[in-house]
């Protein structure tokens, strides 16, 4: 049953929200939300492992430099340092709680991934993410202090006067509450949904950088997007992702000639850093086919030993077979989709942000670690790190409070937001996608404000954006049409991000790139911050 208040309220269910809520200290009342149910989340998708030095032939210069190099000049060095060195701390306790991951000769197994310089990558097959997120959740429920809000949707953070967080404004059982909360975590990951072509779950709609936008808190580095090279690409199909695992272990990326073309591009080929595999692949599909919208290239995994792709790949073999493809006789079609947000909630290494008693953790923070382009493997790591940071958190405990009435609104026309909702990610992902380019952001920009206020004159959209705090109301409305408003909210306010930051740098660097600034400059060697309407650059922490 939902209560009035709680001591911390974390919002997501993914890997970071998971392990900040196990990690917080048991005295405390914590109420874990999550719009879906819980382990529905990126974190569950991700295949390739997590990255930690536990091998004595590597190191944490290593892992460090490794770290700063893929992050183009924007990595917080101190983040970088207290994530690497923080790092088998971390392991050690996933391995204590149950997390199977792959061993060789009774050895953790270590495999290499991408602009890693060793073998450091920790893996559970290729389902590495659903492996530590269904411990984590079932350890989560055994937990007495916390309680799960499963399909309830956060609307926003509840300021007092002061601008101090004391709470949030959901929606629960199509019921909009406000609940207290000595400290809100926003866990909410990534905001891929904002992108046509994403690997990102439909839960991904960007709501943790959404309302802490909303409430005033400072925003940074928003136009980074990674786009994964190589996402599965056959009609009907998710555009799932191929593991960056595939390529450490040997497959190459070929052309409809059988071409490895990556090499023309980068000299590390197929195991150059993100971006530049996703360029690669996009400027070779520009030049060499007829219609590059709907064009792809090739993995093949047949230079992989059989043995090998079926102890390390069988949910990609799973799923490649169930769309028409035997990766043991023919290569996979793979084009690049928005996968990883860099940029998000500006915290520090405490997970602060600028608001009071309002933290961020996992994907939907700016801790600074993945600068203009994330290491792969970090991302489960800084999950698990950064949560880690809760144990120490001190609260006053608050006492609970009686929940306020409730008004009934049931005749609040519900208007069918499916159009709108389709168009957003095609114009998003066509403008501010793998290449951008200043006419192109500026007719997006121009075209999200008009679609903002139009959702913002919406019957539903006047009760809920202008609802005064401590208004509870009743809505006629079903919650899964009231979750899609919320997210279309939330996505909206994301695209505008995204576009204005994009239009904002004016070069390339990491994974932004704009073809009519195509140069990496000195000058922009610095943080984009957004608060509030305010666009502005910080310098990077050294």
């Amino acid at each position: 049953m939902l209560q009035s208040a709680y001591d911390v309220l974390v919002v997501g269910a993914g890997a970071a929200g998971l392990y900040t809520a196990l990690c917080l200290p048991s005295q405390y009342r914590v109420g874990l939300i999550t719009k879906d149910s819980v382990a529905r989340s990126a974190s569950d998708w991700a295949q390739g492992g997590i990255a930690a030095v536990i091998d004595p032939q590597d190191s944490t210069d290593l892992h460090i430099a490794d770290t700063l190099s893929a992050g183009a000049g924007l990595c917080d060095v101190d983040a970088v340092k207290f994530l690497v060195e923080h790092a088998a701390d971390c392991i050690h306790n996933l391995v204590d709680l149950g997390v199977a991951f792959d061993r060789h000769h009774n050895q953790l197994a270590l495999t290499l991934e991408a602009a890693h310089s060793r073998r450091r990558v920790l893996h559970a097959a290729d389902t590495t993410g659903r492996a530590v997120v269904s411990v984590l959740a079932e350890r989560v429920l055994e937990r007495e202090n916390i309680q799960t809000l499963d399909q309830t949707f956060v609307l926003d953070i509840w300021l007092d006067e002061q601008n101090r967080c004391q709470g949030v404004c959901l929606i629960h059982h199509s019921q909009v509450h406000w609940i207290r909360a000595q400290a809100v975590i926003l866990a909410t990951g990534g905001g891929g949904q904002v992108f046509a072509q994403t690997t990102n779950p439909a839960v991904s709609t960007g709501d943790g950088v959404a309302i802490a936008h909303r409430a005033g808190a400072l925003l940074r580095d928003l136009e980074f997007v990674q786009f994964h090279p190589t996402a599965l690409t056959k009609p009907g199909a998710p555009r799932f992702l191929i593991s960056e695992a595939v390529r450490g272990e040997g497959a190459h990326l070929v052309d409809r000639t059988g071409h490895r073309f990556a090499f023309d591009y980068h000299p590390a080929g197929e195991l150059a850093p993100r971006d530049v595999v996703s360029r690669a692949i996009f400027n070779h599909i520009q030049k060499t086919e007829s219609d590059p919208a709907s064009a792809n290239v090739f993995l093949d995994l047949r230079p992989i030993p059989v043995e090998t792709i079926q102890h390390r790949f069988p949910n990609i073999i799973q799923v490649c077979q169930k769309w028409g493809v035997d990766v043991f006789k023919e290569p996979i079609p793979v084009a690049p989709a928005a996968h990883y947000w860099m940029g998000g909630i500006g915290t520090d290494v405490e997970n602060r942000t600028s608001i009071e008693n309002l933290y961020a953790v996992g994907e939907t923070a700016s801790t600074g670690v993945h600068g203009a382009n994330r290491l792969a493997s970090n991302s489960l790591l800084e999950c698990l790190v950064f949560g880690a940071q809760f144990r120490s958190l001190q609260l006053e405990p608050i006492s609970a409070q009686t929940v306020a009435e409730i008004d009934s609104i049931a005749d609040v026309e519900f208007t069918s937001i499916e159009q709108l909702r389709s168009a957003l990610p095609r114009l998003v992902w066509q403008s501010a996608g793998i290449s951008r380019e200043q006419k192109t952001l500026e007719s997006a920009i121009a075209q999200v404000e008009l679609w903002q206020q139009e959702f913002s004159q919406l019957p539903l959209s006047q009760v809920l954006i202008n609802l005064e705090p401590k208004k509870s109301l009743k809505l006629g409305i079903s919650a899964s049409d009231l979750r899609d408003w919320g997210e279309l909210y939330n996505l909206l306010d994301v695209a505008h991000l995204i576009l204005k930051s994009a239009q904002l740098r004016t070069e390339s660097r990491g994974g932004h790139y704009r073809s009519d600034f195509p140069n990496t400059l000195e000058e922009w060697q610095v943080h984009t911050i957004v608060q509030e309407e305010k666009w502005s650059t910080a310098p990077i922490r050294h």
